[in-house]
C-alpha cells in the first residue's frame, strides 16, 4: 500500500511485511562486473547469482514466501497417489477459482506443453493478445502458428491507457471468421501481457473475448500466471471492479473461460503449475498427457511441499495487501525514472519496470539488440541483472530472417517481498546515470545462437570496445565506490 509521509509530498509504497530471514548480497567492483558479463556472453541468464547485487531478471519462483506457506510445507503428504497435499491444492483452487477439475504440472510451461499437445495440430492457428516466449515455442514445435491481436494501444510505449493488454475485438472476430473455427486451436488471453510491459487486460475485454469464442465455437484459454497483478489493476482502474470482492473476479473469469492455467512460480508465489476448468470435458481431454510428461495425476511433477506452499499461496492471493506489493513498488520505481526523463513503459504495469530501449539507444538497429545491450550495460554499471524482452527474446522466421520485436524492453522485475525501498532507490540512481551516459552504449552480435529459446543460453559479444569505455567512465564518476 502507499502512504503519505508527514512533511513530504511524495507517496511511498509501504512494505506490508516484516523481514525475519535475510540472504547476504555482494556488489563486485565495476571492473569485475565487466569481466563477468563478458564471460557470460552478454546474456544475463548466464550470470552466476553470487556475482549479482540486484537480481531483477524475473519474479518467477523468486518471490518471498510467507510464514504460513513455510509452515504449510511441514504437513506435506508424500503419497504417490491419493496425496492429501493434492486434496488441499484442489480445495484452494475451488475456493479461489470456483473450479473442481484440476490437473497438476511441474510449472507453467509444462501446462503450455500439455495444451499444445492436446489442441494444436499442424497448420492450426492460436490467437492471443500477445505471445509469451515458451507459449509460442510449444505451439510452433507441434506445427501451429501464433497470431497476435493486441489492441494497437498496447504497442505505444507511453500512454495513459489503463488496459494496454486488451484484445482488438473487431480484429479477433474477423480473424476467426477468415480462418474458420476448425482452424483455430484456441484463443489465449494473457493477463497481463508479459512482453509488452506487464500491461493488464480489462475484465470487460476478457469477457467480450470469451463471448466471441462461445459465439464462434472456439475454445477460450486464460493464462492466469500474472492474474493477481491484473486483478489489482482491475480494482484500481476499472469502475465495475472497484467494489467487487477479489474472489468474485476470479470466479467470474472461471465462469467464462473454458480453460485456465497458470505458473505457480508467479500466481501463489511458490512453484509448480495448474490447469483447471469448470467443464470436466477439457481436463479429461488433457489428462493423459500428465502421467506421460509430468507425473501421476495427484502430483504432476511437483513435490508435496511445493503443493502445500501453492495451496496456501492461492488463499493469500485473495488478500489485497498481498497482491498490491508488486504493482505499488513497480509504480514507485517507474515514476522515479519517468520523472527524471528515462524512457519507460507507461503506465506502470505488473512484473517490473520496463525500460524502452528503442528510445534509450534510438540509433541502434534491431539486429544489434538494443534491449540486450542496455541489459548488459546495467549489470556493468550497477550489478543489476535485468531481463532482455526484445528481439533477442524472439525466434527467427522459418527462412532464417530475424523477427524484430514490436518493443525493445529491458525488464527490471520486482519480486514480491524481496527488495527494500533503499535497494530500489539504488537501482533508480544507477539507471539515471546510465541514461545520462547512454551515448557510450554499443551493440551486440552473436557468438553462439541456439535455434530454440536462444535468449536462455545464447552468447553474444560487444561490437567494438564500448563496454570497457562504459566501465572506465563509471570509475571516473564514482571513484572508489562500487
Amino acid at each position: 500500500m502507499s502512504v503519505k509521509f508527514y512533511k513530504s509530498e511524495h507517496q511511498v509504497p509501504l512494505e506490508m511485511h516484516k523481514v525475519r530471514m535475510v540472504q547476504k548480497l555482494s556488489l563486485l567492483p565495476v571492473e569485475e562486473r565487466l569481466k563477468k558479463i563478458q564471460e557470460a556472453g552478454n546474456n544475463t541468464f548466464l550470470l552466476q547469482n553470487k556475482d549479482i547485487f540486484m537480481d531483477m531478471l524475473t519474479d518467477s519462483g523468486v518471490n518471498g514466501m510467507s510464514d504460513l506457506q513455510f509452515g504449510a510445507m511441514m504437513q506435506a503428504d508424500d503419497a504417490y497417489a491419493g496425496s492429501e497435499s493434492f486434496t488441499r491444492v484442489k480445495a484452494a483452487i475451488k475456493e479461489v477459482f470456483g473450479t473442481e477439475n484440476v490437473l497438476p504440472a511441474h510449472q507453467g510451461r509444462a501446462c503450455e506443453n500439455i495444451l499444445a499437445e492436446a489442441y494444436v495440430k499442424p497448420g492450426m492457428v492460436t490467437l492471443m493478445n500477445f505471445h509469451f516466449t515458451t507459449t509460442k515455442a510449444h505451439i510452433t514445435r507441434v506445427g501451429g502458428v501464433v497470431e497476435e491481436i493486441v489492441d494497437a494501444k498496447g504497442l505505444i510505449p507511453q500512454t495513459d491507457d489503463p488496459f494496454k493488454g486488451d484484445f482488438d475485438l473487431d480484429k479477433l472476430r474477423s480473424r476467426i471468421d477468415e480462418l474458420g473455427p476448425d482452424k483455430v486451436a484456441f484463443v489465449r488471453v494473457e493477463a497481463g501481457t508479459n512482453l509488452i510491459g506487464g500491461q493488464p487486460v480489462s475484465l470487460s475485454n476478457m469477457i467480450a473475448v470469451t463471448d466471441i469464442c462461445h459465439e464462434k465455437g472456439v475454445k477460450s484459454v486464460l493464462d492466469a500466471s500474472l492474474l493477481q497483478d491484473n486483478i489489482y489493476f482491475m480494482k484500481m482502474r476499472e469502475a465495475r471492479c472497484k467494489y467487487m470482492e477479489i474472489k468474485d473476479i476470479y470466479h467470474l473469469l472461471a465462469d467464462h473461460f473454458d480453460i485456465i492455467y497458470f505458473s505457480a512460480r508467479k500466481l501463489s508465489f511458490s512453484k509448480g503449475g495448474i490447469i483447471t476448468s469448470k467443464d470436466p470435458k477439457f481436463t479429461k481431454e488433457m489428462m493423459e498427457y500428465v502421467p506421460l510428461y509430468e507425473g501421476f495425476l495427484t502430483y504432476g511433477g511437483m513435490d508435496v511441499r511445493t503443493m502445500e506452499a501453492l495451496a496456501q499461496g492461492l488463499y493469500e492471493s485473495l488478500d489485497m495487501e498481498y497482491i498490491n506489493q508488486g504493482p505499488e513498488f513497480i509504480k514507485y520505481l517507474t515514476k522515479e525514472l519517468s520523472d527524471y526523463g528515462v524512457p519507460v513503459i507507461l503506465p506502470a504495469g505488473g512484473l517490473g519496470c520496463h525500460l524502452d530501449c528503442q528510445a534509450f539507444v534510438p540509433n541502434m538497429p534491431h539486429n544489434q539488440y538494443p534491449a540486450g545491450a542496455v541489459s548488459a550495460a546495467l549489470y556493468i554499471i550497477g550489478g543489476i541483472r535485468p531481463m532482455e524482452r526484445g528481439t533477442l527474446s524472439e525466434q527467427r522466421e522459418p527462412d532464417g530472417t530475424e523477427r524484430y520485436a514490436e518493443l525493445e524492453l529491458a525488464r527490471l522485475a520486482v519480486p514480491r517481498r524481496v527488495f527494500t525501498l533503499s535497494q530500489l532507490k539504488y537501482v533508480a540512481d544507477r539507471v539515471k546515470w546510465l541514461w545520462d551516459n547512454r551515448e557510450l552504449i554499443g551493440g551486440l552480435e552473436w557468438v553462439e545462437e541456439p535455434k530454440v529459446l536462444r535468449f536462455f543460453f545464447g552468447r553474444l559479444k560487444e561490437i567494438g570496445y564500448w563496454q570497457e569505455k562504459l566501465a572506465e567512465k563509471f570509475r571516473q564518476d564514482f571513484g572508489d565506490s562500487l
